[in-house]
């Protein structure tokens, strides 16, 4: 009954902000979050990021079907009294509403099997080149392949963290654990999928937000606007990224840097996981991720004391390394060229701002497998 339902104001959903006291709303309806953000699947960040706005987009666009049974146990029994949905809002959950009721939604793992074993024969011919050839052409194109074989398990990784490669919970973090993801892995790459959760999920729900996408932060190496050299304050790090003398002088020449630095960048990726992983955080998974780089670090520096000499292993880390810069170059073309802003984005314009800080370049259909589809 209409009379019965209570109702506040989005300025009093807007006080219930921070940890602890943690409100959202999802199509009027008011959920109180504070103890369950700890255990949230997609982390803490992604909740603390839209604390006290409305989520319904987004929401929407990262949890299945089956989530949406869970939310009533979190329900205050409020709902917004002033609730309006803007037309972009009202067209995108339309097209995800055709969308979901097509099929298009549907996990389709036989691709994924193809991507596996895709990266299995290719690791397969690293293996034979290293150990069973002495020609330096051969360990040559062994980095190569070793490198492409990191990119694919890259993309695949990429999917299953976002749980939507295989069937089931279990098999998509079974492929996360030994594939990893968006250039993350454990077994195979070296780089934490715990890392590539805590970012790449404050990312989404940020996509090109300068204060709140960790992906854009990248001072006092790279800008990718001139607001940075504000000194603008990283809600992800929670810190400062200063423009000081010298990241002044890096960013003059960033426009020389860039693909050096882009041939070196894994090196990051394995001291941020390492950070990551043995720091105080809140780490799910934490001793799964452990095991998988455990892992990594046996068999890849066991293979590459296998060349003959050093010349070879020099060339072998820094070609599989090169090779993988062509991901991470991807990566920036899709963000660091479109829009960026100041802020977290509003329920009403989360779609919007994820589409306007996204760049989709249009490839031929033979290079959908080289670029994960």
């Amino acid at each position: 009954m209409e009379c019965d339902k209570k109702y506040i104001t989005i300025q009093q959903l807007e006080q219930h902000n921070k940890a602890g006291d943690l409100w959202v709303s999802i199509n009027g309806k008011v959920y109180n979050v504070s103890d369950w953000s700890k255990y949230h699947p997609g982390g803490e960040t992604p909740l603390l990021n839209l604390a006290g706005k409305d989520v319904t987009d987004a929401f929407t666009a990262y949890h299945p079907t089956t989530a949406w049974q869970y939310l009533n146990k979190f329900f205050t029994g409020y709902r917004l009294k002033d609730y309006e949905v803007s037309e972009v809002s009202k067209d995108y959950r339309n097209i995800i509403h055709e969308f979901t009721k097509a099929g298009m939604f549907e996990n389709k793992g036989h691709t994924a099997v193809f991507t596996l074993t895709s990266v299995a024969a290719m690791f397969g011919f690293v293996f034979y080149g290293v150990l069973c050839c002495n020609s330096l052409w051969v360990h040559l194109c062994s980095a190569m392949v070793l490198g492409m074989a990191w990119i694919q398990s890259a993309y695949i990784g990429h999917d299953s963290g976002h749980y939507i490669v295989m069937s089931g919970h279990g098999w998509n973090k079974f492929v996360q654990l030994i594939t990893g993801n968006c250039l993350t892995g454990n077994c195979l790459t070296g780089i934490s999928i715990a890392w590539w959760k805590w970012t790449h999920n404050a990312h989404h729900i940020a996509c090109n937000s300068l204060d709140y996408d960790p992906d854009l932060q990248h001072i006092p190496v790279f800008a990718v606007s001139s607001r940075l050299f504000n000194s603008v304050t990283s809600s992800f790090y929670g810190r400062k990224l200063e423009f000081d003398y010298m990241a002044r002088i890096l960013i003059s020449y960033q426009h020389w840097t860039f693909y050096p630095i882009m041939c070196v960048a894994r090196v990051n990726l394995y001291i941020q996981t390492l950070l990551l992983l043995f720091s105080k955080r809140q780490v799910q998974d934490r001793t799964l991720n452990i095991m998988g780089i455990i892992v990594f670090w046996t068999w890849f520096p066991l293979l590459v004391s296998w060349l003959p000499n050093w010349s070879h292993r020099v060339m072998f880390v820094l070609t599989s390394f090169v090779v993988t810069s062509i991901q991470h170059v991807q990566f920036c073309l899709n963000h660091f060229s479109a829009n960026v802003y100041v802020g977290p984005p509003n329920g009403n314009d989360w779609f919007e701002k994820q589409t306007n800080g996204t760049l989709d370049i249009s490839c031929s259909p033979w290079m959908d497998w080289f670029f994960g589809h």
